[in-house]
């Protein structure tokens, strides 16, 4: 049973993520309200987000090593109240370039999300439970990309674009007020196994020689590039392709995270379950990730159907399989690792899936100005987990946990 602290803290990672993904995903949200207002190109419009997920991916590279250094209780503030700001700053710029400034300091600063949430979950869940738990904050987390697109094109129809993004940056300040008032780590112990003596302390060489390292980060540049084309193009597909307008394309956008939500509990729940039956924790990862790509190959029908609802069903499924798949990758992630390095090992995976959000980006900007439609990015989409599953296959023939089982974290 988790005690009442442990949930406390779940449900503070909770709302944080849900507001991270509503200030990243808000820009998809309004791209044609946006594009008319300020006058970009699919070109323009790619080159923000590539530049969103560039700056991400280098602030991953400190961000991990800082979390790991100054500890989950100070991390979780710092990260909501900069990328915040970031949000809100938004408000402000008129211009491309004032926006792609904009949009480089909250990819910035969204950078501490990923290693602080799950180095916290790290030190305060069994093994066991962690799939679990990071399958909750998944699915929980999506429900920020599930109403985001039902919320924001009706509230920008009232106030506004830029007092918009005033509103999703404002939450974030709340959620740092509250953290401070609730005290969620106060009189929790980190688990002894994540409290590593001067000698265990971080170093770089040990962790990019590691093959258990690129393992977790091949996994994710083969499978974070689907999910950052999708989260930055659905709404542009479902306007080009079906021809639906801001208003009308949030109901379907909300369905397909709807499905990723349950995706991110099943891909939790499967794994804890095969090995509650016996099943090895090689076994139980290695068949979760292998289940998940396989439900990724029809994504390239999605340009086949004529009803907007079918292709709705299709990427449902498509990110409920990504979410599995990223729940695993992030579990196996802290299975492998040697504790003292989790949060190192996670930010270093995660630049290395923003690299490659990057390229699909700006390609996807490329091939799109260019006439050439959605074909070659969902046909590479519809392999690319399989690829995934190969490769760590092949750096971890056998998945072994790297640490000793944890006690629980007392309340």
């Amino acid at each position: 049973m988790w005690s009442a602290r442990n949930r406390l803290i779940l449900v503070m990672l909770i709302a944080g993520g849900m507001l991270n993904y509503a200030d990243r995903q808000i820009i998809a949200v309004l791209k044609p309200m946006l594009q008319e207002s300020l006058h970009w190109t699919d070109s323009d419009y790619g080159r923000l987000t590539s530049v969103f997920q560039f700056a991400s991916a280098i602030a991953l590279l400190g961000s991990g090593w800082v979390v790991d250094r100054i500890g989950w209780r100070r991390a979780n503030p710092l990260a909501v109240g900069s990328w915040s700001l970031a949000a809100m700053a938004h408000a402000f710029t008129r211009t491309l370039g004032q926006f792609t400034v904009a949009r480089v300091a909250l990819g910035g600063a969204e950078a501490f999300g990923t290693p602080t949430a799950i180095k916290t979950i790290a030190a305060v869940f069994r093994n066991e439970d962690r799939s679990v738990a990071l399958g909750i904050m998944n699915a929980a987390n999506t429900v920020g990309a599930i109403i985001t697109p039902l919320i924001i094109p009706w509230l920008a129809l009232q106030i506004g674009w830029a007092n918009s993004f005033l509103v999703t940056g404002g939450l974030g300040l709340v959620w740092v007020a509250v953290w401070f008032i609730a005290s969620p780590g106060k009189g929790v112990e980190h688990a002894p196994h994540l409290a590593p003596a001067a000698k265990d302390k971080v170093r770089w060489g040990e962790v990019l020689t590691d093959r258990r390292t690129w393992a977790v980060a091949g996994a994710k540049v083969l499978s974070d590039q689907v999910w950052w084309l999708l989260l930055f193009w659905m709404p542009d597909l479902f306007h080009r392709v079906f021809h639906l307008s801001m208003a009308q394309f949030g109901a379907p956008l909300a369905v397909i995270y709807a499905c990723a939500a349950v995706g991110s509990l099943i891909g939790g729940w499967a794994p804890r379950r095969m090995m509650e039956r016996g099943a090895s924790l090689n076994a139980a990862r290695k068949i979760s990730l292998l289940a998940s790509a396989l439900l990724v190959t029809p994504v390239w029908l999605v340009l086949a159907v004529h009803n907007y609802w079918a292709a709705a069903a299709i990427l449902g499924l498509t990110l409920a399989a990504h979410q599995a798949f990223s729940v695993n990758v992030f579990a196996l992630a802290t299975d492998i690792s040697p504790a003292p390095r989790v949060a190192t090992v996670i930010s270093l995976g995660a630049f290395c899936g923003n690299m490659a959000g990057t390229a699909i980006l700006q390609a996807a900007g490329w091939v799109l100005g260019a006439g050439y439609g959605y074909a070659p990015l969902l046909g590479l989409a519809s392999v690319s987990y399989l690829l995934g599953v190969g490769w760590v296959q092949l750096l971890l023939p056998r998945i072994v946990a790297a640490d000793p089982e944890p006690e629980p974290v007392a309340a």
